[in-house]
């Protein structure tokens, strides 16, 4: 289904609430969201019952390690996985391809790999490096999204980790052009591999301390402040940070925060021995810090949720060792990141308004999309979902469309099935029909200036 057509439904995710409306779309763009009486003529229209149209997610964390580490994703499986899970619209991470994201050439590199592979939208993030300091507004006129940087060795010696004095150099530039330093935060000056017997979860998670975490977003609500530019944290696992984080946002710096589903549906205390596929960095930590980061996220101290899926190839996951301290960690979830957050949100009380809002529109906001995706407002992309917000599943193996199939969802039972996918008005996913479609653009950051996502 394509063309000018219309979606109706008794649950439609507008701006001013959800309501019984019918989504009117021409050229790939939401032309109105209308009521149901009120459709124009001439048009085809389709409608969904009770089941939820709501806008496409924008995935702004992913790893796709294409080019230079294709075994382990790629976008042509990355982005289908995604278009089943509901996303929209997904920006890559500048590692773990090579050549890392951290050069104009790279960027071209990057892009290349991308074009005619993809089932949606995507952009890029760049990345800040000791070295590349003169890079880095060659790539902003390119259209990247923002950048990236790492406080702590990243995982892959391609991608070396800054220091505080190679922000100072770094975050004028990018506060200049308006774009955002997104950053890993962890910080220490001893970083130790886990201690003990290392097949126990618990080696690894006192390996990497909340101190870390806590220590590192200090320094940067510092740098945000002297630089004025806007300042995201990636992955936030410590809640013992959401007291430093909300007094930023109270002193109105630019200061926006994620956390990721695995924060929010793990906790450490279930982790088995040995099930290295849970491990990933920061780590998964006990219970009450999950519900700790679900309470910041309701009260706004957490602007969003992301997958951050970062898969290898399971022969790095060691499953057959269970050693915490030698496997790669990463987390695949694209396809079930949508449903594992509902899941909790329903079981909180959470509603359909606050899911756009966590996984849409946030996200659009920080990458520089608000009005284009994220929302369904007249003018915005025909990105959007149908969505079943009561119907269950469980994943399992043969149902994965991410490259590999090891993920920490399966055998899991999720609340929230995704029915059809669209991206500008082009149907890329439908549960009943296998697709393979690729009309994803690069979508490029516009000119904005920074700004906070309160």
């Amino acid at each position: 289904m394509s063309g000018n057509q219309v979606l109706r439904s008794k649950r439609v995710v507008t701006e001013g609430g959800v309501r019984e409306a019918a989504v009117v779309i021409r050229e790939g763009k939401v032309a109105a969201v209308v009521s149901p009486a009120d459709v124009p003529a001439g048009l085809p229209v389709t409608d969904v019952g009770d089941k939820v149209v709501m806008p496409g997610v924008v995935d702004c964390h992913a790893h796709i390690n294409e080019p230079g580490r294709t075994e382990w994703e790629g976008f042509e499986t990355a982005t289908r996985a995604a278009a089943a899970g509901g996303i929209t619209t997904v920006v890559d991470m500048p590692l773990n391809s090579i050549p890392a994201t951290t050069t104009l050439d790279a960027l071209r590199q990057k892009a290349a790999s991308a074009e005619g592979h993809c089932a949606i939208d995507h952009g890029f993030w760049g990345g800040v490096i000791p070295s590349n300091t003169g890079e880095l507004e060659a790539m902003v006129d390119a259209g990247v999204t923002g950048f990236k940087c790492f406080l702590i060795h990243s995982g892959v010696d391609e991608f070396p980790h800054v220091t505080r004095e190679d922000l100072e150099r770094a975050m004028p530039i990018l506060a200049r052009r308006g774009v955002p330093l997104i950053v890993h935060a962890e910080l220490t000056p001893h970083e130790a591999p886990p201690q003990g017997d290392t097949r126990t979860y618990r080696s690894y998670l006192e390996s990497r301390p909340r101190r870390w975490e806590d220590d590192a977003i200090r320094m940067m609500v510092e740098l945000c402040r002297k630089h004025r530019g806007q300042v995201h944290i990636v992955h936030l696992s410590s809640s013992d940070a959401l007291p430093d984080i909300a007094a930023a946002k109270r002193e109105g710096l630019p200061f926006s925060v994620e956390t990721c589903p695995h924060y929010l549906t793990f906790d450490a205390e279930h982790i088995p021995d040995g099930a290295t596929h849970f491990k990933c960095a920061p780590p998964i930590r006990e219970a009450e810090n999950r519900e700790a980061l679900w309470a910041g996220l309701a009260r706004g101290d957490i602007d969003m949720v992301v997958s951050d899926h970062s898969p290898c190839t399971p022969a790095l996951k060691h499953l057959d060792r269970g050693d915490f301290g030698a496997a790669w960690g990463g987390i695949a979830s694209l396809q079930f990141s949508l449903p594992a957050v509902w899941t909790g949100m329903r079981a909180r009380g959470h509603g359909l308004e606050s899911l756009v809002r966590w996984m849409c529109q946030n996200p659009a906001r920080l990458v520089g999309l608000t009005g284009v995706k994220g929302s369904l407002t007249p003018g915005a992309d025909a990105d959007l979902i149908v969505f079943d917000p009561e119907a269950t599943f469980t994943p399992e193996a043969s149902g994965v469309l991410h490259r590999h199939k090891l993920t920490p969802y399966a055998g899991r039972p999720l609340v929230g099935v995704v029915e059809q996918t669209w991206v500008r008005g082009e149907k890329v996913h439908d549960r009943n029909e296998p697709s393979s479609r690729t009309v994803g653009r690069w979508i490029r950051r516009p000119g904005v200036a920074a700004s906070g996502l309160r």
